[in-house]
């Protein structure tokens, strides 16, 4: 299995399967509130089957090159996640999305991963259009997106349901022209 190093600090990003059930979950109840603020992924994660069964589907997903899920360890530790929640290879568009517990946050893990996983999407398949939608109220998601370089798209009103609420959703994306363009300037 391939791990790739996110610096110098023992970060690695790694693909997500099933059988990291247990330590799935184990970093979903260490991260649980913090992670539920904004993100559904603790409401759907409340055992170890429904661990295993989400992995799992991300398992299928990725078989049918349909989407992505990858792990964010931390010496040695899962401690959050970016997929690619929708990845269209007949339109060359992808979601990107991303969670942390709260012991991670705030290191730059989700934007030097989301670098990986994009350029991978751009060079070798081909993606055109990478979008990052979040919460408005989810300002750190909301910074992750700008520092990737993303253009605000627009504001779906109201348009997320979640635990009773109606939230604003950001549309952020970049091109494939404009990915490449930015990281030939910053040298990468």
């Amino acid at each position: 299995m391939f791990a790739i190093s996110l610096g110098d600090d023992g970060a690695e990003l790694r693909p997500l399967e099933p059988w990291h059930a247990e330590e799935f979950l184990a970093h979903i109840e260490r991260g649980r509130e913090f992670i539920g603020r904004h993100v559904s992924l603790p409401d759907a994660v409340k055992d170890l089957p429904a661990a295993r069964s989400l992995l799992q589907a991300y398992a299928d997903k990725r078989a049918a090159d349909q989407g992505y899920l990858y792990g964010i360890w931390l010496e040695g530790r899962l401690v959050g996640g970016l997929m690619f929640r929708i990845f269209d290879t007949a339109m060359g568009n992808c979601e990107a999305g991303c969670w942390l517990e709260p012991a991670a946050a705030g290191r730059g893990l989700v934007t030097r991963g989301a670098r990986i996983i994009i350029d991978w999407a751009v060079d070798e398949r081909g993606m055109h259009r990478v979008e990052w939608i979040a919460p408005a109220a989810n300002e750190p998601s909301l910074k992750v997106a700008r520092r990737l370089g993303m253009t605000r798209d627009g504001v779906l009103r109201e348009s997320y349901p979640y635990r009773g609420v109606r939230s604003d959703m950001e549309v952020w994306s970049v091109l494939a022209p404009e990915w490449r363009e930015a990281r030939a300037r910053a040298g990468r």
